[in-house]
């Protein structure tokens, strides 16, 4: 599998390890996204910024409405948000169907920290990510999106 992101010092891994800092940052693809199906219920009033970027993956569609993310190499574009309140996270745990104590595969999707680029190929910051599993992609037949980019409309 690729390698994902390269802790670079002590206060990477101190931001991976505390979620409950006092902001945060999560990169989303999908239904997070602002002007998507979930922005308004699970983001409204959380976020300070948000910053057109990409990640690191393999982008599909899911049929059932919404898209999903394996580890990859190819320059999936979303957006990074920085929340002003880290309380977000257990809410958008939830959502995706993400409990940490369970193994990826029992998951929905699982959270990994990722490094965050600019799309002029800066990188931005770290920031929590929502994966899927090759498997799971598999049963639900997802599709690639080839243009790395996943819209409702």
């Amino acid at each position: 599998m690729p390698k994902i992101l390269t802790i670079i010092n002590a206060s990477d891994i101190n931001y991976a390890m505390k979620p409950e800092a006092s902001t945060l940052k999560v990169f989303v693809y999908g239904t997070l996204k602002p002007g998507e199906a979930n922005y308004s219920h699970y983001c409204n009033g959380y976020v300070e910024s948000q910053t057109i970027a990409y990640t690191k993956g393999i982008l599909y569609a899911l049929p059932i409405g919404y898209p999903a993310m394996v580890e990859g190499n190819n320059k999936v574009r979303g957006i990074l948000l920085t929340c002003k309140n880290s309380d977000i996270l257990a809410s958008l745990d939830r959502l995706e169907g993400y409990q940490p104590q369970r193994k990826s595969g029992l998951n929905e999707y699982y959270r990994l920290l990722v490094s965050v680029y600019s799309l002029e190929d800066q990188l931005i910051d770290l920031a929590w990510a929502y994966f899927m599993t090759p498997e799971k992609i598999r049963e639900y037949k997802g599709i690639l999106v080839e243009s790395n980019w996943w819209t409702s409309f």
